[in-house]
């Protein structure tokens, strides 16, 4: 059901060639579908992941004879991305603002040969429709993973800390310690578990380590090996229902696919501990929207965060937006932009330019960058497939 790629992502020996070739590497259609960054990308130009930036890619990607189109107009039938998705050869959308490919979209586009996921988790693609249609989806694997881990904690912090009530009792002009120490508590002596264990899950155990958890625990279908387990000091636990339950902190480092769709439900929810913290920096439709919002409300969740919604942008009255515990705090959600940092900005963007270049001169791709290639998957990274 989860991905789990800590394994590879910690060996050398992983560098077995697939080759993907463009058919004709000159007078290509790119498409690309990114964020809209105002003024801030006009005045800070690492924001590569906007459509002011264009991922540094324009005078290459022109020099080289193709055509560059670039906007975040995405929703409607009369969009940007609807329409010229219709004869593109190429997609670069992105996580953050990311064009949904659905089997709908496929039928349109006549020309779609390859999709590029401008960071990690492309699940805004159909994959199944991807592989019987035969288009290549890659993604820049490990571009986001520090940055993910290190939200992954700060979450825990602000929630574990009551971080987010104190800062805004002293933005009012009040002042009252009892009432946010009441229920600000430490990360050590607590025990921890992730939802998959691959490159950020396992980023995010290690980062725990000099807080003196109780126990970190692990759910994965794919086990750790013994020495990386034994690095982090980690047990895996056979299933989710198991590990929430012994939890005093839950996270959620998995990609979402049928398996994990809705995991995070009002079920699995009742079977966590009474007060527990849930961040979710994975995928929003993981989590049942309606489900963690009533939880948090009654208190059986004492605080969620994370910076993933089930739908990007969030509409107005998401219930993420303005949830809150019965202590009135325990709500850490913020737009989608852990994994999107003016670092991780630099990594994606090469790494985009990376497959690119490679798929023109149809040169060898990084298998772990492939995840639907030559009309088949080339990961389980989206599910146990054989």
């Amino acid at each position: 059901m989860l991905r789990t790629t800590a394994r590879n992502a910690f060996s050398k020996s992983n560098v077995a060639s697939q080759r993907f070739s463009a058919g004709g590497s000159r007078g290509l259609k790119v498409l690309a579908i990114l964020y809209k960054g105002g003024s801030a990308a006009k005045e800070e130009s690492r924001l590569l992941g906007t459509v002011e930036n264009e991922l540094g890619l324009r005078p290459w990607l022109e020099s080289q004879g193709h055509e560059y189109l670039v906007s975040d107009d995405k929703e409607g039938s009369g969009s940007f991305f609807q329409k010229h998705i219709q004869d593109a050869d190429i997609l670069i959308t992105t996580p953050f603002h990311p064009g949904y490919v659905t089997p709908e979209v496929f039928k349109k586009a006549k020309n779609l040969k390859l999709c590029v996921t401008a960071g990690v988790g492309s699940d805004h693609i159909d994959l199944h429709t991807a592989v019987e249609n035969k288009v290549q989806v890659l993604e820049v694997t490990g571009s986001n993973v520090t940055s993910v881990a290190e939200h992954v904690l700060m979450n825990m912090l602000l929630l574990v800390r009551n971080y987010t009530p104190a800062h805004e009792m002293i933005e009012r002009g009040d002042w009252n310690v009892s009432q946010v120490a009441r229920n600000a508590f430490d990360l050590e002596g607590k025990v921890i578990g992730t939802i998959g264990a691959g490159r950020i899950g396992y980023r995010v155990l290690q980062r725990l380590v000099p807080f003196a958890p109780k126990e970190l625990l692990y759910y994965d279908y794919n086990p750790l090996s013994p020495d990386l387990e034994s690095a982090v000091n980690a047990r895996r636990i056979d299933t989710v229902e198991e590990l929430v339950s012994k939890c005093d902190v839950v996270t959620v480092n998995a990609p979402l696919h049928d398996g994990t769709r809705n995991l995070v439900n009002a079920d699995l929810l009742s079977k966590f501990k009474p007060g527990a913290w849930l961040v979710n920096t994975a995928r929003g439709a993981i989590c049942d929207k309606f489900a963690v919002a009533d939880a948090l409300r009654s208190g059986q969740l004492r605080g969620y965060a994370g910076d993933v919604w089930d739908v990007q942008p969030a509409p107005k009255d998401h219930p993420w937006r303005t949830m809150k515990n019965p202590l009135g705090g325990g709500n850490g959600m913020v737009p989608h932009y852990s994994g999107t940092t003016l670092d991780a900005q630099a990594r994606y963007a090469a790494g985009t330019k990376e497959i690119l270049e490679n798929y023109f001169k149809g040169q060898a791709q990084n298998p772990a960058n492939v995840i639907v290639g030559d009309g088949k998957w080339a990961t389980k990274a989206y599910g146990q497939r054989k």
